[in-house]
């Protein structure tokens, strides 16, 4: 049951475990904000970013430095969250590459300090929601990687449904909008001081090349935030379930997806359906790379997870390359 829901040992108590088992009144949890800052939550919240490493945020500190006086720091974060005080400083925002791609990305950099807090937060949030993330959900979440998702891909092409809606969401992570996000949030969360600091997060000024951004956002949430993964999850989970109701065989790994399907019209279906959610949900389908694929016909192919499906010309056969998707 603990793996089940990435409950963590000493973040999670055996009774707290037990009322997520059962479903608790309402499907609301209240009074977990004492959770967050409890001790041994920040310092397991510490030694996991310390093991993870990565780069000082807009503050200068590294994980080395912290760790010199790590204890006096985790007390001080400890006390700035429960007295209410805590704020998140600015995310540094650097450019990476995109994966097969010649595009770049924006990848947010939180302080060490802040990267522990949404670590803790995520620990005591995270198995609330993981209850009810559906199957075909494969990115960040327990027991779960991307070779799964793609060998359920494969499986799925051998059964037959080789028309695929290949869907790519623009901008997803930078486009998420706060508002529709924490009403999803809220349903199950009801402290206000978590939703308070969830919402912190969210709202955490940018600096790039030593320069603030002048407005305050009201969509998005920085990849490279370590809550941001989790968030993201909860705001396409009723995409999730919306699909699995209208029977579709659906396989995503973040906000990267494939819907495959029995035939060209059910596929153009779907297509249609995710439209619709896309415009209730206040995103964009991206209009090129968006796609339907018959990969009943030869050389068709689509890319998934930096994965190359493809047709093969004389066998018939799909094939699965590991090949970047420029190419």
């Amino acid at each position: 049951m603990w793996q089940r829901y990435k409950a963590e040992r000493g973040v999670w108590s055996e009774r707290m475990l037990m009322a997520l088992e059962r479903g608790v009144k309402g499907k609301v949890w209240f009074s977990l904000i004492d959770k967050v800052y409890a001790e041994r939550t920040l310092q397991q919240a510490w030694e996991k970013v310390k093991s993870n490493a990565g780069a000082c945020g807009v503050d200068g500190i590294s994980v080395g430095h912290f760790g010199k006086d790590s204890q006096n720091r985790l007390l001080a974060v400890n006390e700035q969250l429960s007295e209410g005080t805590y704020e998140p400083k600015p995310v540094k925002r650097v450019m990476i590459p995109k994966l097969g791609s010649s595009e770049r990305r924006p990848l947010g950099i939180p302080t060490v300090e802040d990267r522990i807090v949404q670590t803790a937060a995520r620990m005591v949030i995270e198995p609330i929601f993981e209850r009810e993330f559906a199957g075909h959900s494969y990115g960040f979440r327990p027991g779960r990687g991307c070779k799964d998702a793609l060998r359920r891909v494969n499986e799925l092409l051998e059964s037959g449904l080789v028309h695929v809606v290949d869907v790519d969401i623009k901008g997803y992570f930078e486009n998420i909008p706060h508002e529709r996000l924490m009403e999803l949030v809220r349903e199950r969360i009801a402290d206000g001081r978590v939703l308070g600091l969830i919402e912190s997060f969210l709202k955490q000024g940018v600096m790039e090349m030593g320069e603030m951004e002048a407005e305050e956002r009201a969509q998005g949430t920085p990849q490279g935030g370590v809550i941001s993964p989790l968030l993201a999850n909860i705001y396409l989970n009723p995409l999730d379930w919306r699909m699995s109701r209208s029977g579709h065989e659906m396989v995503r790994y973040a906000d990267d997806m494939v819907i495959l399907c029995p035939s060209a019209q059910s596929a153009e279906r779907v297509l249609n359906d995710l439209r619709e959610w896309a415009s209730q949900a206040g995103l964009t389908l991206h209009p090129e790379k968006t796609r339907l694929v018959d990969m009943g016909q030869p050389k068709a192919h689509f890319d998934f997870l930096g994965y190359r499906f493809w047709r093969g010309k004389t066998s018939g056969q799909i094939q699965r390359f590991i090949r970047p998707k420029s190419e």
